[in-house]
């Protein structure tokens, strides 16, 4: 059989189909940006930049909320990373420390009595 006499019969159906999957996708990009119109997202470009920034009075209440909240959440973990520092200085430091002080107390306490009981010999 011939290619032509094939393909020929079909298309009707694949014309058809093209322009079906054209209009649908149309359609759907102009419901997808009336949507995005509709809740306030900005639109955006076919390179991805901005064509209308949704900066209404809402969105400049929501941008003063969460930049209140960003400068708390950084203060709480400014004060997360000092107790940390602390905490982390025992952990380490804590034991090896410690217990050279210790040792160093018993040994100085122990060359005070010992020059207490001289004194007391020799006197």
């Amino acid at each position: 059989m011939d290619a032509a006499a094939i393909i020929v019969p079909h298309v009707p159906w694949i014309i058809g189909a093209a322009l079906t999957i054209g209009v649908v996708g149309t359609f759907g990009w102009i419901h997808t940006t009336r949507l995005k119109i509709k809740h306030g997202y900005p639109l955006e470009g076919m390179w991805g930049q901005s064509l209308k920034p949704g900066v209404g009075e809402e969105a400049k209440q929501r941008i003063t909320l969460l930049t209140q909240e960003n400068a708390e959440l950084r203060a709480e973990l400014g004060s997360v990373k000092d107790r940390l520092v602390n905490v982390e200085r025992i952990v380490t430091d804590g034991g090896y420390a410690l217990g050279s002080e210790i040792d160093a107390l018993r040994d100085s306490a122990r060359e005070h009595s010992l020059e207490h009981r001289k004194d007391e010999g020799n006197a």
